[in-house]
């Protein structure tokens, strides 16, 4: 008997400008949703971030038990981990006293951990392989470490003097690198995925605080309500109108020789 490769479905969405394109959105979401309530609504960053948390957990679960790709859980379950990400971030760097270095560097050691012991058990880390609960764990795990950690990064370099709109120039111009490094060279697609994911958090983390942060501090001080529900239905229309397919999984299949 030979083997044959076959592809299967994957449980995520296949990596096109769309995906980009409303994930950049969901982490803009991520930012103005936990700031609408952890300071809008003044739950704080504790309570915020358990909230987020379990939402997380139980999406999570129903992203693992689902048989197949459904967009608006797949949309839902990136959404929460964005914005637990932003409260846990918050809560770490400003409640816990850690701060934005300190916080920063911790998290691209769980980052790296989680990425490291994923490849260890399962000799791959790229996306197309998310087919089973084990590796959709790992997946899950990964980007909410991610997603916090772009939290803390783009807090970090509007807080260093940039403010938010220089931060959000920074984080694009690191995006615009990626995107030249993806189309001239053979760098590794599975490193330049995972290098886009964590830099398009601190970019929408920018832009969300640039939207909803007082003028005083450099934002326009747009009501985070309503920024979330506007951007909240923007993610919707696309996800309705723009198509999206699941990545496909290189399986194998047993032939006759």
């Amino acid at each position: 008997m030979t083997d044959a490769i076959e592809r299967s479905p994957s449980k995520v969405p296949e990596v096109t400008l769309v995906f980009w394109i409303i994930k950049i959105a969901a982490t803009t979401l991520g930012e103005t949703g936990g700031d609408t309530v952890t300071m809008t609504l003044d739950w704080g960053y504790l309570a915020g971030s358990a909230l987020f948390l379990a939402l997380l957990v139980a999406l999570v679960v129903l992203q693992i038990v689902a048989k197949k790709f459904h967009p608006f859980l797949y949309w839902a379950t990136i959404i929460a981990s964005t914005t637990a990400g932003t409260t846990m971030a918050d809560f770490a760097d400003r409640s816990l006293g850690i701060g934005y270095a300190g916080g920063s560097l911790i998290l691209l050691a769980c980052v790296m951990a989680t990425l490291g012991a994923w490849y260890w058990s399962l000799g791959s880390i790229s996306v197309a392989t998310v087919t089973t609960p084990k590796v959709e764990a790992f997946y899950w795990i990964a980007i909410t470490f991610s997603q916090t950690l772009g939290t803390a990064l783009g807090d970090w370099t509007a807080d260093s003097g940039l403010g938010y709109d220089g931060g959000a120039l920074v984080f694009a111009t690191g995006l615009a690198i990626v995107v030249a490094f993806y189309f001239m060279t053979n760098v590794s697609r599975v490193f330049l995925f995972w290098a886009a994911f964590i830099l398009t958090r601190p970019f929408g983390a920018t832009v969300g605080d640039f939207l909803d942060k007082p003028a005083h501090d450099g934002g326009l001080a747009l009501s985070r309500p309503i920024a979330s529900a506007v951007i909240g239905a923007f993610i919707v229309a696309c996800i309705i109108i723009l198509p999206q397919r699941a990545g496909q999984h290189p399986g194998r299949l047993e032939t006759a020789p």
